[in-house]
């Protein structure tokens, strides 16, 4: 019998899905491969995060019955239901770094319209501009289960996926250089006083709130006009409790932590690099320590002794 939450039999039927997608196009049209390429991201999900622990996926309801069979505690016909796949790029995005839940979120959003909407769905991106935003994340997930990509498309077809890859790379430097030299573009025509008049108007050094409100934030240095910007994360990777004694039965407790860096702006050119890859790519470190609350992550003592 094969359970439904077994990492290898997801794994299993992602290689079947992924392999109808890599088709030729004489044999499948770019919707249909998008489409049977949206279902494998979904099934590398479950089973990544099904390897570390099947209750990772499974849907939580009142009588417990799918969190029942995914510990092991239940057996029988009753039918398991696991997560949505939203909730399952999350808990990707937060365990396997640098998977991205925007990206995986767009490819399961032109899939829902694929199949339910009115819209274009997969039409909104040409195939070669599809597929490197596809395996950036797809192989993120199959290095999660320690598998290798000719482990799942088969060493015939590692050439093209290494190809997408490699453009997906050059997209992310693109970009970001872009990002990079816009900011300061504009920072210069603003001091020079050579900005449009529209845009002048609106822009001006610290005339945006360009942050983006994440729960833990460090300075850093812009890499565009090297002044001050902020590094923000809500993602707490390591703690470290420091205890300072204060009295003969008391201790002061501080609580080092150090955070996944998702966010970077400066107030000063504006730039933003929203995303891991872009923060990366860019200079910058992808994690930063800072100072936590104690009672955020130290449990309180109920006295229940």
């Amino acid at each position: 019998m094969i359970l439904p939450y077994d990492h290898r039999a997801l794994w299993v039927k992602a290689k079947l899905f992924i392999n109808r997608a890599m088709d030729d196009d004489e044999c499948r049209s770019f919707d249909e491969q998008a489409l049977w390429a949206s279902l494998a991201l979904e099934l590398l999900a479950k089973a990544a995060l099904a390897r570390v622990n099947p209750l990772l996926i499974a849907e939580p309801t009142e009588d417990g019955t799918n969190l029942l069979m995914a510990s092991g505690l239940m057996e029988g016909d009753a039918l398991f239901t696991s997560v949505k796949a939203k909730t399952l790029f999350k808990r990707c995005q937060r365990s396997f770094k640098p998977f991205n839940l925007a990206e995986a979120a767009k490819i399961t959003n032109a899939r829902n319209e694929y199949l339910h909407g009115g819209g274009i769905g997969f039409a909104t991106l040409p195939p070669h501009a599809w597929w490197p935003r596809y395996w950036a994340q797809a192989v993120i997930l199959i290095s999660a289960l320690d598998m290798e990509i000719g482990d799942f498309v088969g060493t015939d077809r590692e050439d093209t996926v290494t190809a997408h890859l490699s453009q997906n790379a050059k997209n992310i430097e693109h970009r970001t250089e872009a990002l990079i030299e816009r900011a300061k573009q504009r920072l210069s025509q603003y001091r020079s006083g050579t900005l449009p008049v529209k845009v002048a108007a609106e822009w001006k050094p610290g005339s945006m709130d360009v942050d983006a409100g994440l729960q833990y934030r460090t300075v850093e240095i812009c890499p565009a006009c090297g002044a001050e910007g902020r590094l923000e994360g809500d993602t707490v990777s390591d703690t470290d409790y420091h205890y300072e004694q204060i009295s003969e039965e008391d201790y002061e407790v501080s609580v080092s932590i150090t955070v996944d860096a998702d966010y970077f702006s400066c107030p000063t050119c504006q730039l933003i690099l929203n995303g891991y890859e872009l923060i990366v790519q860019a200079g910058l470190p992808d994690t930063f320590e800072t100072e936590g609350d104690p009672s955020d992550f130290i449990e309180p003592d109920y006295g229940n002794d």
